[in-house]
C-alpha cells in the first residue's frame, strides 16, 4: 500500500510533513532529504506504536482537488 505524504515549507526554513492515512504521524527536516528520512522512521515508529490489535491505516476512498480562489487567501482588511 501507498501512503499520501504531504510536504509543507516551515515558517522558520525547512520542511515538515504528515501521512495522511496514519493519524498523528508527521515529521520535519532542515532538508528535504533529511525530511524523508525522519519521516520513514515516524511512519516506523506510528506502525509499531499500537494496542495489541495493530494499527489501523486509513485508506482514502476518494481523492478531490479542490480550488480556493485567491481572494479566499487574503487578509481581511
Amino acid at each position: 500500500m501507498d501512503v499520501t505524504v504531504l510536504v509543507y515549507e516551515a515558517e522558520e526554513g525547512g520542511y515538515w510533513a504528515h501521512v495522511a492515512e496514519m493519524p498523528g504521524c508527521f515529521s520535519s527536516g532542515e532538508t528535504l532529504d533529511e525530511l524523508r528520512t525522519n519521516v520513514m522512521e515516524a511512519m516506523e515508529a506510528w506502525l509499531l506504536d499500537d494496542d495489541g490489535e495493530g494499527p489501523t491505516l486509513y485508506e482514502p476512498i476518494d481523492r478531490w482537488q479542490i480550488p480556493v480562489p485567491r481572494s479566499s487567501l487574503q487578509p481581511a482588511s
